[in-house]
């Protein structure tokens, strides 16, 4: 009887240390799934965002509007 308690606390405690592992891995794999969907969505969102500034920019009155949609590259 003795060595069986023995034995269920040893389990007991290398029990503890796994989920911590396992907790950890999670959040590595969380965090690696949401870079890849940004670097998969980056493209299609800026270009979302680039046609609806040039939409405004074409729609208004002030030519400032039109610099605001740069987005820093050149067209030579």
């Amino acid at each position: 009887m003795i060595a069986f308690v023995r034995s269920i606390r040893r389990h007991h405690k290398n029990d503890e240390g796994a989920s911590a592992v396992e907790y950890g891995l999670l959040v590595a794999a969380i965090a690696a799934v949401i870079v890849v969907i940004v670097f998969a969505l980056g493209g299609l969102v800026k270009d979302k965002f680039k046609s609806t500034c040039n939409n405004i920019a074409n729609n208004g009155t002030s030519t400032t509007q039109n610099a605001a949609c740069n987005d820093g590259s050149t067209t030579n």
